[in-house]
C-alpha cells in the first residue's frame, strides 16, 4: 500500500465570542493556513471558530468543525465537513488531538482545556494572545498573524 502526503492540520482553538479586533486576527490566520497548503480544524461554532473558518474557507481552504452537539446544521457557515460530537465541553480533547500543531487566539476556560490538553498530547501549541501560562508550559508566544502561521509551519516543516 502506497502512502500518500496529508496535508497538515492545523488546529484553532479560541473564545466562543469575541472583540472585532481579535475576529480580524482569527480571520487573517485562517486566509494563511489555507494559503499555504494547511487544514482548518477548529470547534465550529461562533467568535473566534467561524473567523478563522471564515478566513480559510474564502482562501480556498478546507475547514473542519469539531461540533460539541449532535446536529451536525448548527456548524458554522463556513465549515466545510461537520463532525458532531454529541460531547459538550468533552469535545475539547478531540479538537485538541486532531491537529499537527495548535494556535490558540484569544479565549476564555475552554480554550484553555484545549490548551492544556494539546500541551499534554505533547502537541505543538501557539499562542496569540491567548492566555498567559508561565514560558515552562512550552507555549510558542506570536504577535501577529503572520507570525502564529509562520511558527506552525516552521514546528511541522522541522518535526519531518
Amino acid at each position: 500500500m502506497t502512502q500518500t502526503k496529508q496535508k497538515p492540520k492545523i488546529t484553532v482553538i479560541g473564545a466562543g465570542r469575541c472583540s472585532d479586533a481579535l475576529a480580524q486576527q482569527a480571520e487573517e490566520v485562517g486566509t494563511r493556513i489555507a494559503k499555504a497548503g494547511g487544514i482548518l480544524i477548529c470547534g465550529g461554532l461562533g467568535g473566534v471558530m467561524e473567523a478563522v473558518a471564515r478566513g480559510a474557507q474564502q482562501a480556498g481552504g478546507i475547514t473542519i468543525g469539531i461540533l460539541p452537539v449532535y446536529e451536525s446544521q448548527l456548524a458554522n457557515d463556513y465549515i466545510d465537513i461537520p463532525i458532531p460530537t454529541g460531547l459538550g465541553h468533552a469535545r475539547n480533547a478531540i479538537v485538541a488531538a486532531s491537529g499537527d500543531v495548535v494556535i490558540a487566539i484569544g479565549g476564555e476556560f475552554g480554550t484553555l482545556s484545549e490548551l492544556a490538553l494539546a500541551l499534554k498530547l505533547g502537541k505543538p501549541v501557539i499562542g496569540l494572545k491567548t492566555w498567559a501560562l508561565p514560558d515552562e508550559s512550552g507555549i510558542m508566544k506570536a504577535q501577529t498573524a503572520e507570525e502564529a502561521v509562520s511558527m506552525a509551519f516552521k514546528v511541522l516543516e522541522e518535526k519531518k
